[in-house]
């Protein structure tokens, strides 16, 4: 059913030719109007002069061509300024501002009402580049920005992705693009209560700070999800609070122990002075040599503790990566280290803690590959039901856009519980104080680096990544 466009309002198909030829008979009708009273009165007083019929005629006819002459220049100069008027309107409809109105006078209507069109052309022309400036500016900051951003349609579908979310994802943009949330892992960031913690199935390790937002695009709500990892933040504060806690203790025990040792030694003395039969006085100083070796012990297990406690920031210097492998691979001596070398890379960095980080790493990949059940503090996996092979361990570096990656890796059983690998003073070694890996991990983000530990895809045995930036 057909229905009229309200009043005021033209339909599409009015627009165009039909009302235009209109509007053009129109002038030309009223210009015949005008001139055909003169004309009349022309006809009538020649008609009655003594001329000659001839002459007549030729008089008739040359007011007749001056009429229409007249009315072409009254048609073209009132139908054609209104036609580039159009022009520049359906160029201003099209987005294309290079279009101006003519004889843009003042104190003319035409004139008038060129000026205005041109100067809604100028303003128009000055938002689009200043909104595509904008855009251009947001897009620019989006990219640099090192924190990973996504947009979701109302289907949960991803319609924006930053170059830091195509790192996070491991997959550029192209193949990102259109897929649903659950596809991509990010269901739980679309679940979440905003600005929570969380974990994300492709980053087990870190924790994730959600943020939302809503915004319309092309009238439709869009979903704005900003990822902080907080994982070093939440291991720092870890840090401070077991710090904290290791300098009550260690001042508690400190004040206990140096005593007692002292007390325990001056009592072994006076024993071994004392009128005493052979077996009670060797009791005795059984006794009293176990209290004295047992806070001797506990002494050194507090002051392994305040390493981690106390230990300095970097001193930094500029030092080779490669000089630095060498040398800590010949410290080990229990296994042969396969060094297979890297790129020539500097680093600014403490050599002494990157050297003592490397010595603790390489240790705990000697005693995996080397003990039927492995180190404690690497929490591996029992070989005993397995062949075991050769041990090897290799290490290696190279250079990924501006980090330099150092690989450890070794064909021991592997990681048994990933999530206590960095758990403080958690040890399963006879002799182990539980702070090397937490030690490590520390001296690597001082350096603004990272240290991650996961198991082989391919045999057993682990893998240890140590990232660090060039110009850290």
């Amino acid at each position: 059913m057909g229905s009229n466009p309200p009043r005021g309002i033209s339909s599409k198909r009015n627009v165009h030719k039909p009302r235009r030829a209109a509007f053009e008979r129109r002038v030309i009708r009223f210009a015949m109007f005008l001139a055909l009273p003169g004309l009349l009165a022309s006809v009538i007083l020649v008609w009655f002069l003594p001329w000659t019929l001839e002459s007549r005629l030729l008089l008739l006819g040359a007011e007749a061509f001056a009429c229409l002459l007249i009315g072409a220049a009254l048609h073209d100069h009132i139908v054609r300024p209104l036609q580039t008027l159009a022009n520049v309107v359906g160029a201003l409809r099209e987005e294309d501002y290079s279009f101006r109105a003519r004889l843009a006078v003042p104190n003319d209507a035409l004139g008038e009402l060129s000026i205005e069109v041109n100067a809604l052309a100028d303003l128009l022309a000055q938002h689009r580049t200043g909104a595509i400036e904008a855009t251009a500016l947001l897009q620019r900051v989006v990219e640099e920005v090192d924190i990973p951003i996504f947009a979701f349609d109302p289907a949960r579908k991803l319609r924006l992705v930053n170059s830091a979310a195509e790192k996070l994802l491991q997959h550029p943009s192209s193949e990102l693009l259109g897929k649903a949330a659950s596809d991509l892992g990010l269901q739980a960031a679309l679940t979440c209560e905003n600005e929570t913690p969380v974990n994300l199935r492709f980053s087990s390790e870190a924790r994730w700070l959600v943020r939302r937002s809503l915004f319309r695009q092309n009238g439709l709500p869009h979903t704005l999800v900003v990822l902080s990892d907080v994982s070093r933040a939440l291991r720092e504060e870890e840090r401070r609070a077991w710090q904290r806690l290791i300098r009550v203790i260690g001042h508690e025990l400190n004040n206990s122990l140096a005593p007692i040792k002292s007390i325990a030694g001056s009592l072994n003395t006076r024993v071994s002075a004392m009128n005493l039969e052979t077996a009670e006085r060797q009791d005795f100083e059984r006794g009293l040599s176990i209290i004295e070796t047992r806070a001797a012990s506990l002494n050194r297990f507090l002051q392994a503790y305040r390493q981690l406690a106390q230990m300095p920031p970097p001193v930094l210097r500029e030092c080779s990566i490669a000089e630095l492998v060498r040398h800590v691979a010949t410290l080990e001596t229990r296994v042969a280290i396969t060094v297979q070398p890297g790129p020539e890379i500097t680093l600014t960095a403490d050599p002494d803690q990157l050297e003592q980080m490397l010595i603790n790493l390489l240790r705990n990949a000697a005693e995996a590959v080397l003990l039927p059940t492995v180190s404690a503090e690497s929490e591996c996996k029992s070989a005993s039901s397995a062949h075991r092979s050769e041990p090897k361990i290799a290490l290696t570096w190279k250079l990924v856009e501006k980090d330099m990656v150092l690989t450890i890796e070794d064909n021991g059983p592997g990681l048994m519980n990933p999530a206590n690998v960095f758990v403080p003073f958690y040890t399963t070694k006879p002799q182990g104080s539980g702070i090397g890996l937490v030690l490590s991990r520390q001296i690597c983000e001082a350096h603004g680096g990272n240290l991650e530990l996961s198991n082989r895809s391919e045999g057993s045995g682990c893998i240890v990544r140590i990232t660090l930036p060039i110009g850290s």
